[in-house]
């Protein structure tokens, strides 16, 4: 095994990228190399730890094959309380489960002290089972394989050793128990928003001076009727048809989320920032902190509010005041953004506020294309429609008017660049607007950013924007690995418990991230847990010699890749669990005694 270095060239910029490899031989004259993960660009220090850690692996993970039991005809087994003899010829394994990724949301779980905190909370709640575990069962859940509490208690945690990491029986995964939960976890939202601040702080020195804020919808399967915030707005899920929820993030640069909340469907976004920086200042006293959040969220009243607040502010602008600054763009003094090829910047003041123009490179060449595509597109429909006209297939003029609205609808960017369209006596005339075409291509890559902080290196202004892919990486994470959407409750309180327990699972997500991070950046938590899934547990059943039966329930030993995982994280697999021997009944579902029911591992 070793470190295999590889580079490339993008940008005119020379970028080296390591991956683990080992290598494999598949013949008598033939050896590969085989990737077993992708590390991307790392640093000095991160590739002198790789190459110990691949030193130890290689030393101490070698197997070594001892004899654990003996049936020789004959020989005695050694007179001692702890040994027995069994039958080799009986050996069966049955029942393997889930266990890797299981056990690495458990042990993320106990990094942020959550255990701790709902034993606390929920310690006063009667119950056959600890209240705790199940909502620790709930969010360990949406991280590995998020599915309903009904896939919970019916699929998911017997094909998973949950039972043996939560140290409860099926009751902890009971149908009823696990929507009272729901309930129950609700009450505490706001004293888990301020552990969970607490414990970003103490694990990752995270800081509330910048805060990032951004809004996304998630949609209802159903009509929802029982939730009061359900209802139509604007989709970002691109579902008009169905009914909504708005949430709204508050997370900090590196993507720790600080507090959410949830709005009506149909609620304006620039509305939603009053409200949520009561709540904050309020919980956490956060004036005179940062808040970067996009245009969307962008309305005088709403910058006027955060200066009387004493708050600061970096906001992107709408396109359309590019237009007031068209001599900068031509002419303006220009800054490279260090790392950035092809990213400048510049600043201008106006109006006791800072202006930060910046244009992408990369940015502009992608507008561009989607410019031309529209272009050409609407061109070739127009004269197509033109030649169905001269042709008197076409006379309807209403008919006419439909088409052209049509293409109107389709090919929004590309209509606006016409300065007219006319129809009449069979022919359809069309002309593009110059002006404004070469107004669009000026406008390329650009974008326009604004503030009340003090002038200060438009480079670090823009590198604080930026992070706001923090808050789109969040809602990414929820919508897919976490699957927030679509919602199938039909209480407003289990919808709400709903979205509570997708942030429980977001906050092990991002904590495993940035663990990774110091790891190697492009190992992401999707292929960690996916690498670990294979971790089984499983039980390996033996006859007695003198009667009854022996199982050791066993966890399966970690590969290679695996191993050095866990070494870069510095955590361990748990122990084996003790064997258990059972004289007289034996587990119907493991019984070594039916031939017919069991399953060998290869």
């Amino acid at each position: 095994m070793f470190l295999k270095r590889e580079v490339r060239r993008k940008d005119g910029k020379e970028h080296v990228y390591y991956c683990l490899a080992e290598t494999t031989r598949v013949g008598r004259a033939r050896v590969v190399q085989r990737r077993l993960l992708n590390l991307g660009e790392l640093n000095t220090t991160q590739i002198d730890r790789w190459q110990r850690s691949i030193e130890v692996i290689e030393e101490d993970g070698r197997a070594c094959q001892r004899r654990l039991f003996s049936d020789r005809e004959g020989q005695a087994p050694q007179q001692e309380e702890d040994v027995c003899e069994v039958m080799l010829s009986s050996l069966s394994v049955c029942r393997p489960r889930i266990l890797g990724d299981c056990w690495l949301g458990c042990r993320l779980w106990e990094e942020l002290g959550l255990d701790t905190f709902w034993s606390e909370a929920l310690g006063d709640r009667r119950g056959a089972v600890e209240w705790s575990k199940v909502v620790e069962l709930l969010a360990v859940n949406r991280l590995c394989a998020p599915g309903s509490e009904l896939s919970i208690h019916e699929r998911w945690f017997a094909r998973t050793a949950m039972d043996f990491l939560l140290g409860c029986d099926e009751a902890v995964a009971g149908k009823d128990r696990l929507y009272r939960a729901l309930d129950k976890a609700l009450e505490h939202r706001d004293a888990l928003m301020g552990h969970l601040q607490e414990r970003w702080s103490d694990l990752f020195g995270a800081e509330c001076q910048i805060l990032l804020y951004d809004l996304t919808s998630t949609y209802f399967e159903g009509e929802a009727e029982g939730v009061e915030s359900a209802a139509r707005g604007y989709s970002r899920d691109h579902r008009p048809d169905t009914l909504q929820v708005l949430v709204a993030l508050v997370v900090t640069p590196e993507g720790f989320p600080v507090a959410y909340e949830i709005f009506d469907g149909d609620t304006a976004d620039v509305t939603t920032l009053e409200e949520i920086v009561d709540k904050i200042e309020s919980k956490y006293g956060m004036r005179g902190r940062v808040w970067v959040f996009d245009r969307g969220v962008v309305s005088e009243d709403n910058l006027q509010d955060l200066r009387q607040r004493g708050a600061y502010y970096l906001v992107g602008t709408p396109r359309r005041k590019l237009a007031n600054f068209e001599r900068e763009l031509l002419e303006g003094d220009w800054q490279e953004v260090a790392g950035k090829p092809g990213v400048r910047v510049q600043l201008l003041l106006e109006g006791g506020e800072t202006f930060v123009l910046a244009r992408s490179l990369q940015r502009a060449k992608k507008e561009s294309a989607m410019l031309r595509s529209q272009l050409t597109r609407l061109h070739r429909s127009l004269r197509a429609l033109s030649r169905v006209m001269a042709g008197g297939r076409l006379k309807d003029t209403s008919k006419i008017e439909r088409r052209l609205g049509r293409l109107e609808e389709r090919y929004p960017q590309g209509w606006s660049m016409l300065s007219a369209v006319e129809h009449r006596r069979g022919s359809l005339l069309w002309s593009w607007n110059k002006a404004r075409l070469r107004g669009a291509k000026l406008r390329q890559g650009a974008y326009l950013l604004r503030t009340n902080l003090d002038p200060m290196d438009p480079d670090a202004l823009w590198r604080q924007y930026v992070q706001l892919t923090e808050v789109e990486a969040a809602f990414r994470a929820l919508k897919s690995e976490l699957a927030i959407r679509p919602i199938w409750h039909r209480i407003q309180r289990r919808v709400e418990a709903h979205i509570l327990v997708a942030f429980l699972g977001y906050c092990l997500w991002v904590c495993l991230k940035q663990k990774l991070k110091v790891v190697a950046e492009s190992i992401t938590p999707a292929r960690t847990l996916e690498s670990l899934r294979s971790i089984l547990m499983v039980e390996v059943w033996f006859n007695l010699r003198d009667g009854g039966q022996l199982c050791l329930p066993r966890i399966t030993e970690a590969e290679k890749e695996q191993l050095l995982l866990l070494h870069h994280l510095a955590w361990q697999l748990p122990a084996q669990p003790p064997p258990r021997i059972y004289r007289h009944q034996v587990p119907k579902p493991c019984s070594a005694n039916q031939p017919a029911s069991r399953k060998f591992l290869p």
